[in-house]
């Protein structure tokens, strides 16, 4: 029988179907709706809410078993209480498994055992500093944050993944036993394996974090398809 995950993501973004779509196991497939909620189109989650909960129910509506709402800076820009919002609505419209990218990434952070993380964006300083403040909250510590401030999606989807392998590189610390490259609009899988072998730590991805618990939610293995160290774990609950 085919499973189905259901990605609510923003309508800039260009690189989710690239990044993520085909590296789906043989039986999965990946519905996709769009919203207009980033750069120009931003809005306060108050606004954004009701309107989560409306692609979250046309992603019900083509029987998807997992729903995901996959914007990494949206999602964690009002905190934990902010993602269990995001959650909420997303429950609300009927999703049998509700994920958000933060939730994702926080289950594939305790996975890997990772505790101590250094944060690499192609965000703004403000916004890299809300996702350290994040993660802060949820109980890691960020021992080096770095935004890159390209500018927005155009920008985001035209910079080479060699180019993130350089930048996470040039951040290791010996502190870190984990490293996150965040946003789900950059290219990253490609060097994802490269990136843990030169700094012999795992790295996670926001559209790696999404796929990985997005295939356990449903029972799935991405193991041997997907790239990085996470598809050797399954996921947890992440505590209350």
């Amino acid at each position: 029988m085919t499973a189905r995950i259901g990605l609510i993501i923003p309508s800039s973004n260009r690189m989710v179907e690239q990044e993520m779509v085909r590296y789906l196991p043989a039986g999965v497939q990946a519905h996709v709706a769009r919203l207009r909620m980033t750069g120009p189109h931003h809005m306060p989650l108050d606004q954004l809410l009701p309107r989560i909960e409306e692609a979250a129910g046309t992603l019900v509506d083509a029987r998807c078993d997992v729903v995901a709402f996959h914007c990494t800076a949206t999602s964690m820009e009002e905190g934990m209480a902010g993602e269990e919002r995001v959650l909420v609505a997303v429950r609300r419209a009927g999703a049998r498994h509700a994920l958000s990218t933060a939730t994702a990434i926080r289950r594939a952070l305790n996975a890997l055992g990772s505790r101590r993380i250094v944060l690499v964006t192609p965000y703004s300083a403000q916004t890299t500093d809300e996702e350290a403040e994040f993660l802060h909250s949820a109980g890691y510590e960020v021992v080096y944050a770095k935004g890159y401030d390209l500018g927005g999606s155009d920008a985001y989807c035209a910079t080479p993944a060699e180019f993130w392998r350089e930048r996470v590189i040039e951040a290791a610390r010996p502190a870190a036993d984990g490293y996150f490259l965040s946003c789900a609009n950059i290219s990253a899988f490609g060097v994802i394996e490269a990136i843990e072998q030169a700094l012999d730590r795992p790295l996670i991805t926001s559209n790696q974090a999404v796929l990985w618990d997005a295939l356990c939610q449903l029972g799935r293995s991405g193991r041997g398809v997907c790239p990085g160290r996470l598809f050797q774990y399954t996921s947890e609950p992440v505590p209350a």
